[in-house]
């Protein structure tokens, strides 16, 4: 009669854990799943180009630095353009 008992409640679990995971997979398959999932693909992807962009404009201002090419906006006007580290001719 234990025996019966054991078996019945280990099938039940067994069965309510099953259950659980068909309906967890079934919503994950679903249209609001794949949504979410694309969603958080473009998400991902937006943070790498930031973290990127960042990154980019870091290097460029070390580069800059360390070749002595940083000019400030104030002494270079627009009407004379910087060629080879000088002023053109105007």
């Amino acid at each position: 009669m234990i025996r019966r008992a054991f078996w019945m409640a280990a099938g039940v679990a067994i069965g309510v854990l099953a259950v659980r995971k068909v309906s967890r997979v079934k919503s994950t398959l679903g249209p609001e799943g794949l949504n979410r999932a694309v969603g958080q693909v473009g998400d991902s992807i937006s943070e790498f180009a930031d973290a990127f962009r960042s990154g980019m404009r870091e290097r460029e201002a070390d580069l800059k630095a360390a070749l002595g090419v940083d000019v400030p906006a104030s002494s270079q006007t627009a009407a004379q353009p910087v060629v080879a580290g000088r002023r053109a001719a105007s």
